[in-house]
């Protein structure tokens, strides 16, 4: 079964809803490659040069089965929507047209598809698939569990994806790079000079259970210190899920009065959270 079946008829629906929006023409047409460009809001930061190679290899012997989307810009360019990896290996290959589908579609959608497409390939590393991920919670603004419903994932594993990106920028793309894996990762959240930590588990080489016993310590008293009324943190976690936010519940010495938190991420998060207050 393809990645693409294994997300759900939910995320298929929605490409196609988009897809076919505003689409001003659906026939495979072929673009002079020098015209197109690549998205700069694409989600997929790092193309891996022998992943382009190998394509170019099938394109050159098979032929481009699948054409590319791409939506018109100014100046007789063309913007593509999806089918980064396929345009690239096409360049490779010294071709000078390339067969292209050209659709209609406002910034949001062309973001949106370029996300799903993105979430559907099967070699997207963790940063980039969590990157897609918070991109179509914020576009569509939808929680966590309404997003892990779209495409065909748990909760859990939309919620631990989404945790990696409160990580240092620079371990993120230790994380890209295949320096640290997933788990190295995973057991640097929440912990003090987690950078440097991650330093040292690639000079030294540490497994993962090595660097969850480093870290187990200072979780474990993070724990204690944090302990709370397990009602109490039901309550945060079905607000969280229904916003969409981390959100954090205190109670003064009395028991009588306390404090709300709510956490974002980036600027895009507070101001949707203002504009949802202010309602």
């Amino acid at each position: 079964m393809n990645k693409e079946n294994k997300l759900g008829k939910g995320l298929g629906a929605l490409l196609s809803t988009n897809i076919n929006k505003n689409e001003t023409n659906n026939s495979i047409q072929k673009i002079n490659i020098s015209q197109i460009i690549p998205n700069p809001l694409q989600p997929r930061k790092n193309f891996k040069e022998e992943d382009i190679k190998e394509l170019s290899y099938s394109i050159k012997n098979q032929g481009l089965i699948q054409p590319i989307i791409v939506k018109t810009i100014d100046n007789d360019q063309y913007q593509i929507i999806a089918g980064e990896r396929r345009w690239r290996a096409c360049q490779l290959n010294g071709m000078h047209e390339i067969d292209c589908v050209i659709k209609d579609l406002d910034e949001i959608n062309v973001l949106e598809a370029a996300l799903i497409e993105n979430i559907q390939r099967e070699d997207l590393n963790v940063i980039e698939e969590a990157t897609a991920y918070k991109g179509l919670i914020d576009i569509k603004n939808i929680n966590n569990e309404s997003l892990a419903k779209l495409i065909g994932k748990s909760s859990s594993h939309v919620s631990n994806l989404l945790r990696l990106l409160e990580l240092d920028k620079e371990i993120q793309q230790m994380v890209i790079i295949g320096s640290l894996s997933m788990g190295h990762a995973r057991a640097l959240i929440g912990v003090p000079n987690a950078l440097e930590k991650a330093k040292q588990i690639i000079e030294k080489k540490l497994s993962v259970r090595q660097v969850e016993k480093l870290t187990s310590e200072f979780k474990k008293n993070k724990t204690k210190q944090n302990s709370k009324d397990p009602n109490i943190v039901d309550l945060e976690k079905e607000l969280s899920d229904k916003i969409g936010l981390k959100t954090s519940i205190q109670f003064n010495e009395n028991g009588s009065s306390g404090s709300l938190t709510l956490y974002y991420s980036d600027l895009n998060q507070l101001d949707d959270l203002m504009k949802r207050l202010k309602k």
